[in-house]
């Protein structure tokens, strides 16, 4: 049951994904980051330790699931045929076991059966995509949320390190993918002209290859010593090899630069030495790596092990320790979010760790400034930790000013004086997080409300920036997300015209207008996801619109009987009773209602966006029952997710199919009872193995 979650744990989990998001733009999309590849790495591992403990939280936040950050403005989008994923992320040698023993489980291995395992250096720089056909470089493009990136190919052309024509005989078609970094000493040279120029210096090697690479003028990379190492692939018309160090190796045939450190592994005990191998030579190579990467060497066991969520079950990051700094914290600052939580964050006397300033940490919530006694004035250690705000470990206490006094938590909302509150469950057990109960009349909570909803992941309005929003609201031009598609003719007739407030001119306001016009029709999952409810971010949203298909069909059973759409949400896969409690609680309320009924009137959702599968599965329900002998219960449900199909938990009138293996009990007689057509484990393999 939902309430079966503590408060503060979901506090906690909402809190932690904020941070993260934040992170990834500031990394991924602006070259700058926030914190350290320790602290992002924490942050991270912070969530998946929750939603291991609480498995309902699992899927509740996209934040945790999401893949870099969306494609900055002044570039061309490049949609990846394959999607570009990230990697998860161990720290212990405990766990290196304990990724091959998750491996031989899904497999269903023997633990005496051999297992090879690829272990080379992770490299520290920008993820790179570079598609080949017939041999010649076609376009290069970064990351960027994983399904699509930024186009870069002018300026990739300029680094001699990767070919123009690949040698030999490689597919028609072939996405090469690795990373684009800078070396140690070409790091160095570069801040150095950098000052002489009188310019801004990079504050480490893999902020200086992200920024050279995406600059809009090629002539400005090709300046700028980049290089290049090749580990993996997307699309490919046909695979040279049967395993990942073939495919390496076929690569470094074709005349792209591979890294000389990969080694083959036969068990944990041997990736355990090579990544201390690794971890001894670090100091001696002339690249910035972070960790080191473990992949199953054969392709068709990466095969059947597949993805989930946002990496690959067949590969995971070993991480190197966090690096620590110690500086003045000199101010704690209350920020106040779109659901009201309010975020103390630190400001402290810029320090670097580990090559990246940190100037802001955070601290989560008023329980962790108590547990960790920090006060304003202190000298706390800062921990860096990959892409988000840092985190302060602990407190100096030696050097504690005498009339340091502790941090006293305002109860009210610095943003509008209502009171703040910390609610209390069913069980007595209050909110990690204090939360402004204004609710939208806070102008914090409906300037960030706004500010999601037109956020790349949402609406995805050009020009309609966290600038612009805050402009707009303080001037009474939109307080609801309604607001912003009436501006242009509530403008029109307006005798003080946008175009002729500062900041702004008409060619300006001309394409503001236009930007807004032209996202009146959006897939139903973006405007779901822009709604900013609690719990649902961009996997539920795609659920959502996956299974009701229209905002009419998703509104009939939400405002319809309610036990009815309790019993529906919580069949859609994965989704659970805290996501459909959140949809209902949110619908229960008049303005909400009222605020969506507006937004409709002005905006016409479209079906979601599905990759075209050709599969004789694609698209169907399907529900898997009983004992499976061919395949292990994540295996198949991956499997079927792989062919486009949607797995279920339950049985309905919309289940398409049910395979039904030995022992299959209820979920059969209701198949059968329903008329949904039952077949067996090996008929599954029939139908979808191509002929």
């Amino acid at each position: 049951m939902a309430h079966e979650i503590p408060r503060d744990i979901l506090e906690n989990h909402a809190a932690l994904a904020k941070e993260v998001a934040a992170a990834d733009i500031a990394y991924h999309q602006q070259d700058q980051p926030l914190m350290s590849d320790a602290a992002y790495d924490e942050r991270r591992r912070a969530l998946q330790a929750l939603e291991a403990q609480w498995p309902a939280l699992k899927t509740l936040d996209a934040t945790s699931q999401k893949i870099g950050a969306p494609v900055a403005a002044g570039f061309a989008k490049v949609v990846h045929h394959v999607p570009m994923l990230s990697l998860g992320n161990i720290f212990a040698d405990e766990e290196v076991a304990e990724f091959c023993a998750r491996v031989r489980r899904f497999l269903g291995l023997a633990e005496e059966a051999p297992l090879a395992v690829v272990a080379e250096p992770k490299i520290d720089g920008l993820s790179m995509s570079l598609r080949y056909e017939d041999g010649e470089l076609v376009t290069a493009a970064t990351r960027g949320d994983g399904a699509e990136g930024e186009d870069v190919t002018a300026n990739v052309r300029t680094i001699t390190e990767i070919p123009q024509h690949l040698r030999g005989n490689p597919p028609d078609v072939l996405e090469v993918r690795g990373e684009i970094y800078m070396s140690r000493r070409d790091f160095v040279a570069l801040n150095a002209r950098q000052v002489q120029a009188g310019r801004p210096v990079f504050a480490n090697p893999r902020n200086a290859a992200a920024g050279s690479l995406r600059q809009l003028d090629p002539a400005i990379t090709a300046t700028r010593p980049l290089h290049f190492f090749a580990y993996a692939w997307g699309e490919a018309s046909a695979l040279p090899a049967l395993t990942q160090r073939g495919m390496v190796g076929a690569f470094a045939s074709y005349g792209l630069p591979v890294n000389p450190l990969m080694t083959l592994c036969a068990d944990a005990a041997a990736m355990k030495a090579q990544f201390a191998a690794i971890g001894t030579a670090r100091p001696g190579l002339d690249y910035d790596i972070d960790g080191v990467v473990y992949k199953v060497d054969d392709l068709a066991l990466q095969q059947r092990l597949g993805f989930v969520s946002r990496a690959p079950r067949w590969a995971v990051a070993h991480k190197f320790p966090a690096e620590q700094a110690v500086t003045e914290l000199r101010d704690i600052e209350i920020q106040v979010g779109r659901t009201g939580a309010l975020t103390p964050v630190a400001r402290l006397e810029p320090v670097n760790v580990g090559g990246v300033m940190v100037s802001n940490a955070t601290l989560h919530n008023e329980d962790e400034i108590a547990r960790k006694d920090v006060r304003i004035g202190d000298y706390v250690i800062v921990q860096r930790a990959g892409d988000v705000i840092p985190q302060i470990v602990g407190v100096v206490m030696e050097r504690r000013p005498r009339d340091a006094k502790p941090f006293v938590f305002p109860q009210v909302c610095p943003a509008c004086g209502s009171a703040a509150l910390r609610e209390i469950d069913d069980k007595g057990v209050a909110d990690a997080v204090r939360r402004c109960s204004a609710g939208l009349t806070c102008p914090a909570q409906a300037v960030e409300r706004l500010k999601h909803f037109a956020s790349r992941d949402a609406f995805d309005i050009e020009g309609l920036g966290d600038r612009q929003i805050e402009q707009f609201y303080a001037d009474g031009l939109i307080h609801s997300p309604a607001d912003i598609f009436t501006l242009a003719a509530r403008d029109a007739a307006s005798l003080k015209k946008l175009k002729d407030r500062e900041g702004f001119g008409e060619q300006s306001v001309k394409n503001l207008f236009a930007a807004i016009d032209a996202r009146r029709r959006v897939p139903l999952n973006r405007l779901l996801y822009a709604l900013g409810l609690r719990h649902v971010g961009r996997t539920n949203s795609r659920r959502l619109a996956r299974h009701f298909g229209s905002i009419d069909a998703l509104l009939n059973a939400v405002l319809g009987d309610q036990t009815a759409a309790m019993a529906e949400l919580t069949g859609i896969d994965g989704l659970g009773e805290v996501v459909a409690s959140s949809l209902l609680a949110f619908f229960a309320e008049a303005h909400n209602r009222d605020a969506v009924s507006a937004l409709l009137a002005e905006v016409t959702p479209q079906p979601m966006e599905e990759i075209v599968s050709a599969s004789p599965v694609a698209g169907k329900t399907v529900v898997f029952t009983g004992a499976l002998e061919r395949m292990t219960r994540e295996e198949a449900k991956a499997s079927a997710e792989r062919l486009g199909a949607k797995v279920s938990g339950s049985v309905s009138k919309k289940t398409d199919l049910v395979i039904a293996g030995p022992g299959a009990g209820s979920k059969r007689t209701q198949a059968e009872a329903l008329g949904v057509e039952v077949i067996s484990e090996d008929e599954w393999f029939a139908r979808i193995t191509p002929a």
